[in-house]
């Protein structure tokens, strides 16, 4: 499965993915940039 972060388009195969939902539509996120979207960092 290629896996690629939302926010800044990584598909590093080291990273750690969390799946997330917005306006309706699941979308990947990788841990890196989470705390700025839980931070309003976006």
């Amino acid at each position: 499965m290629d896996v690629k972060c939302f926010v800044c388009n990584s598909t590093e195969k080291d990273r750690v993915y969390i799946e997330v939902i917005q306006n309706d539509e699941k979308k990947m996120v990788c841990v890196r940039c989470l705390p700025a979207l839980i931070h309003g960092g976006h």
